[in-house]
């Protein structure tokens, strides 16, 4: 297993509209997606874009994440904490199917089958007592022309 490029961190919150004018008003965020509804997952999902080192807008994002309602399982993370926070990282890797077969290899507990996340391409989860405390995403890299925008 190779480290890949850290797509986004997923930001669990309350109201996505409250923390999009945070991260546009407080944070100067200037590129901020649409939110949309990702039912099979049971929850709203805003992207924010961050520059990256050259000032290119193709930075890590921020994945803002909203329950859609109580047994969405984020509802369990927000009743712990109540204001949001930090959720997961996501890490990307070439090759999903490899991904997974190695992290199995090593012993690392899978959360789910792997589905299609909110970038349209398949991820999967690994516990965060497997990972050093932090829950973690496992996003194939997106094809040219397949990735999400809006």
């Amino acid at each position: 297993m190779k480290l890949g490029r850290l797509n986004h961190i997923g930001v669990a919150t309350p109201s996505i509209a409250d923390s999009i004018a945070f991260y546009r008003d407080v944070m100067g965020a200037t590129k901020l997606h649409t939110p949309f509804d990702l039912e099979e997952q049971g929850v709203k999902v805003c992207f924010v874009d961050t520059p990256a080192a050259d000032g290119a807008m193709n930075g890590t994002q921020i994945e803002l994440i909203e329950p859609l309602g109580e047994n969405s399982t984020l509802a369990s993370f927000l009743a712990k904490n109540p204001l949001g926070g930090q959720h997961h990282l996501c890490f990307e890797v070439p090759d999903i199917a490899e991904a997974r077969s190695e992290f199995e290899a090593l012993g690392k507990r899978i959360l789910g089958p792997t589905r299609i996340g909110a970038h349209g391409t398949p991820i999967f989860f690994v516990h965060p007592k497997d990972m050093g405390g932090m829950l973690t995403e496992i996003m194939e890299t997106p094809k040219e022309g397949t990735h999400w925008s809006n």
